[in-house]
C-alpha cells in the first residue's frame, strides 16, 4: 500500500537458482525471534520480509479499518522525520520498503543495499516503531482509504466478492472489507491508530523471511535492530469461522450490459492430509490455462465468458474453495447451470488419468519459475514460516504432488465439492436469474 521504490533497485532481484537448489538456514536472533535465510553473496543486496501474522482481523468490531490506515501511515514520517524526510532519508540510502495489510497479516517488506544496512534498517526501525501518526498525514491517507472504498462500492467484481463474505461471514471480522466502511475510517482517531499499532505489530507472531548478501549471523543481529523495541506480546486473534452459506443464487441489481459472478463454498486446510490431492483437483477443475474443466465448458465449448477460473483460498480462519468470472447478462443464468453441472460432474465422476498427468505436469514445471529473484524468495519463506510449513517443503513439494493418485483425487472430489452448498453472488442485471436460483 502508497509503496515507494527506488529506481532501479529490483535489477538486483536476479540471478537465483531452481527450486529444488535452495538451501534454507533457519536463524534465530539473540533476542529470539526466528527466521528463514537463503543466502547469496553474488549481488551486494538484502531483502527482508515481515509477516505480522493477525492483520486486519484484529481490528475492534467498531473500528473496521484501523489496520489498514494505520499500515498506510508507516511511511508517512517516523522519529524526528515527516513524510517528506523520511522518503528523503529512504531514497537517499536506495532502499525501499513497502508496508500492506491483509485480513491475516500486516506485511513489510524491505530492500537495501548492503553498504547501506544498517542505515536503512534504523530507518525502517524507526517506521515500525516508532510512526509519528501526525495529523497532516492522517487526513491525506484517510483521504485516500475513502477514495479506495467509493471505488470499490462502484466495482462490481468488489461488491460480489464483499457480498458473498457477508453473507458468509455475518459479524466476524471476514465478513466485512478490510479497508472498513466509509463511517468507520471516517471515525477512526489518532488513538484508535496507535492502539492497534501497538495490537498489530510485535514480536509475538511475527515471521521472517531473508534472501541475499547477509549471514545468518548478521541477521539475527539485523533483526533485533529492527523488531527489538516492538511488543513481545501478540493479543489474541478471533476464533475460526465457517462458512455455512447455503446454495443458491442472490442478486444485486447494478447497472451494467453484463454480470459478474463470484461462487463458492467451503473448502480445506491446508494441513489436512487431503489438501494436495484437493490442489490438484481445483487445477482441473478451474486452474491456470485453457485445460481446466470450467475454461473449457464455460468459454471454449460455449463462449460464455472470456475467463473463469477457481482457487484454493487458505484464509488462517476460514478456508474456501472459489471462483469468479463474468457474461453477460442474457447468458448468466445459462453459464451458472455450467458451473453447477461441472461441479456435480466432479463430485460424482471426478477426474481422468489424462487430466491428472496434465495437472501434475504443469504444476511441478511451473513451480520453479516462481524463485526469480530474492525478494520474492524472502516473501516466500516469510509465508511458509506464517502457514506453519516446514522448512523442506520446498525441495519436497513437487514430490507432494506427484504422489497424488487418481484415486485420491476422486475420494477429495466427493469430499470437498458440494454441488447443494454452491453458492454464486451475481452483480450486474442478468436476465432469467432471482435469489433462490
Amino acid at each position: 500500500m502508497i509503496a515507494r521504490l527506488a529506481a532501479g533497485l529490483f535489477a538486483l532481484a536476479l540471478g537465483f537458482p531452481a527450486a529444488a537448489n535452495i538451501e534454507i538456514q533457519q536463524v534465530t536472533s539473540p533476542g529470539g525471534v526466528e527466521a528463514w535465510l537463503v543466502e547469496d553473496r553474488s549481488i551486494p543486496f538484502v531483502a527482508l520480509e515481515f509477516w505480522f501474522v493477525g492483520g486486519s482481523a484484529l481490528d475492534p468490531a467498531d473500528r473496521r479499518g484501523a489496520t489498514y490506515l494505520m499500515t498506510g501511515l508507516l511511511e508517512e514520517g517516523a522519529g524526528e522525520m515527516d513524510a517528506q524526510g523520511f522518503a528523503a532519508a529512504v531514497e537517499g540510502l536506495a532502499a525501499s520498503f513497502e508496508f500492506d495489510a491483509s485480513r491475516d497479516a500486516v506485511t513489510v517488506s524491505a530492500r537495501m543495499l548492503t553498504q547501506n544496512r544498517d542505515a536503512a534498517a534504523d530507518i525502517l526501525r524507526a517506521a515500525l516503531v516508532e510512526p509519528r501518526f501526525d495529523a497532516d498525514a492522517i487526513e491525506r491517507v484517510r483521504g485516500q482509504v475513502l477514495s479506495i472504498i467509493e471505488g470499490n462500492a462502484r466495482d462490481p467484481n468488489d461488491i460480489a466478492a464483499t457480498t458473498f463474505a457477508a453473507m458468509a461471514y455475518g459479524d466476524h471480522p471476514y465478513g466485512s472489507p478490510q479497508e472498513g466502511s466509509a463511517e468507520s475510517v471516517a471515525a477512526l482517531t489518532r488513538d484508535d491508530l496507535i492502539a492497534v499499532h501497538r495490537s498489530t505489530l510485535t514480536r509475538g507472531r511475527v515471521a521472517v523471511g531473508a534472501a541475499g548478501d547477509i549471514s545468518p549471523e548478521d541477521l539475527g543481529v539485523l533483526i533485533d535492530r529492527i523488531l527489538g523495541d516492538l511488543p513481545a506480546e501478540a493479543p489474541p486473534r478471533p476464533g475460526p469461522v465457517v462458512n455455512n452459506l447455503a446454495g443458491g443464487v442472490t442478486v444485486v441489481e447494478f447497472p451494467s450490459p453484463q454480470s459478474v459472478a463470484f461462487f463458492g463454498h467451503a473448502g480445506i486446510e491446508r494441513d489436512d492430509p487431503d489438501f494436495f490431492a484437493a490442489f490438484v483437483l481445483n487445477q482441473v477443475l478451474g486452474g491456470s490455462g485453457f485445460q481446466s474443466r470450467l475454461m473449457g465448458e464455460v468459454r471454449v465449448n460455449r463462449g460464455l465468458t472470456y475467463g473463469i477460473g477457481s482457487f484454493l483460498s487458505l484464509a488462517d480462519l476460514s478456508p474456501a474453495l472459489l471462483g469468479q468470472f463474468s457474461s453477460s447478462n442474457e447468458l448468466m443464468a445459462e453459464a451458472i447451470e455450467v458451473v453447477r453441472a461441472e461441479w456435480v460432474d466432479l463430485a460424482a465422476n471426478g477426474i481422468t488419468q489424462e487430466e491428472l498427468d496434465a495437472a501434475v505436469r504443469y504444476m511441478t514445471g511451473e513451480y520453479p519459475l516462481r524463485f526469480d529473484g530474492n525478494g520474492t524468495i524472502a516473501g516466500i519463506l516469510a509465508a511458509m514460516q506464517s502457514d506453519d510449513m516446514p522448512v523442506d517443503y520446498i525441495v519436497n513439494r513437487n514430490a507432494y504432488v506427484e504422489a497424488v493418485t487418481l484415486e485420491d483425487v476422486q475420494r477429495v472430489a466427493a469430499r470437498l465439492l458440494d454441488p447443494e452448498a454452491l453458492h454464486f453472488v451475481v452483480v450486474g442485471q442478468p436476465q432469467g436469474l432471482s435469489p433462490g436460483n
